[in-house]
């Protein structure tokens, strides 16, 4: 019971690990300032608001590029337009804080691990990214248009990740990325299962 607490505990961490390690990627936190070139200085006073726990291995993302042409139809004035060129992105993951030590069974030489249903964590537009190709007749509905045409994108967003099958290949990226870690871990050949949604608790 001790060996399966141990390798439980070994997922969440190895989730934590990889989030912590794509956060800094992004980031130029790691880069070293090597030149003479003046440093700016920021100081920053920070209330701590909210500690969140963090259990979702994200294992694939997909980015989107979208032409998206919002129209705001009119009986006698002309029809505002608004076309937007979007970029989103969206990413699968599993959800490791839904595990629990009868998830994970062991033989004399395997194991075998009940993982959650991979899920659609997040779809989202990319605001920074996206920009307002064009407008016409307009006027006061540019804010209206624009507004409409990034929801209906977003939706767009991840109604084509699932189509584009974003729950399947994060179960390839479990198989590649997990199994290999807890192979090496335990010594024993590892077998990947998945639960159905019903047998999921909901997340308290």
């Amino acid at each position: 019971m001790k060996f399966l607490s141990r390798l439980l505990l070994l997922l969440l961490l190895t989730a934590g690990a990889i989030w912590g390690w794509e956060k800094v990627k992004s980031t130029d936190f790691y880069r070293l300032n090597l030149t003479d070139e003046p440093v700016m200085e920021t100081s920053h006073n920070v209330v701590l608001q909210e500690i969140t726990s963090m259990g979702r291995l994200e294992l694939v993302r997909y980015n989107f590029r979208d032409v998206v042409e919002q129209e705001l139809i009119r009986d006698i004035l002309p029809n505002s337009k608004a076309l937007l060129v979007i970029q989103g992105e969206a990413i699968g993951c599993l959800d490791l804080t839904k595990m629990t030590v009868a998830d994970v069974a062991e033989s004399a030489d395997s194991l075998i691990v009940r993982l959650p249903e991979p899920e659609l964590c997040m779809a989202r537009v990319n605001h920074e990214k996206s920009r307002v190709y064009n407008t016409e007749f307009a006027l006061n509905d540019e804010a209206l248009l624009i507004d409409q045409a990034f929801k209906k994108a977003e939706g767009q967003v991840r109604q084509s990740a699932l189509e584009m099958g974003i729950l399947d290949q994060t179960r390839q990226n479990a198989e590649k990325i997990l199994r290999p870690v807890l192979e090496k871990v335990s010594g024993k050949k590892v077998l990947l299962r998945y639960r159905p949604q019903a047998d999921i608790a909901p997340a308290r």
